[in-house]
């Protein structure tokens, strides 16, 4: 069996995995799998109250979680920064995400990596993937191999070795507000 199919197979069974992405090293778990929600919160120590990021492989796969009707703006920018290191944030469907992935609130961030290694496991587990930094709350965020913590590491089911190009971590923009506002500065630099 081949790595990428054995993360699959671990993602299914609700494991947790380290992988590269276009920014940083991420770790995820399926969204749809509550326990392993908490899990990986539970290991990278992230208040309950902190909302994390989401990874989609397509706009079609963030619209079925997002409220409608969306605003052109969300639209718009997924279309000009997607694939890559934007994160966006909207209003979800409530009862779709489990609370903790949003930190109790009721939007949702997602992102599509420009990075061909979780875009396939997307694709093949067929829901979106958990895409937190793969660190402990507060720490440094991986942008080598080298970087990642030992501890982190002993915590999860499989780590993948691959290479984050921009090696930044990714633009926050709040669509929830009209004009929108930019939470975090990251890789993508917004122009409209």
């Amino acid at each position: 069996m081949d790595k990428i199919q054995e993360v699959i197979t671990i993602l299914n069974q609700g494991g947790i995995v380290i992988f590269p992405t276009d920014t940083a090293f991420g770790i995820g778990c399926r969204v749809d799998k509550e326990d392993s929600v908490k899990r990986l919160f539970d290991i990278r120590k992230r208040p309950a109250s902190q909302a994390v990021p989401v990874l989609v492989n397509s706009f079609s796969m963030a619209e079925k979680y997002w409220q409608t009707p969306l605003p052109d703006i969300v639209r718009h920018l997924a279309e000009k920064y997607w694939p890559g290191g934007l994160t966006i944030i909207y209003k979800c469907i409530e009862e779709e995400i489990s609370p903790l992935v949003r930190g109790n609130g009721k939007t949702i961030g997602f992102r599509m990596p420009d990075h061909e290694i979780p875009l396939n496991f997307i694709e093949k587990i067929q829901v979106p993937l958990l895409g937190p930094s793969a660190n402990f709350h507060g720490e440094k965020t991986p942008f080598y191999f080298k970087d990642l913590d030992s501890a982190l590491i002993r915590q999860v089911d499989f780590i993948l070795d691959g290479e984050c190009k921009a090696k930044l971590a990714s633009t926050v923009i709040d669509c929830t507000q009209t004009p929108f506002k930019i939470l975090r500065q990251g890789t993508v630099v917004i122009k409209l």
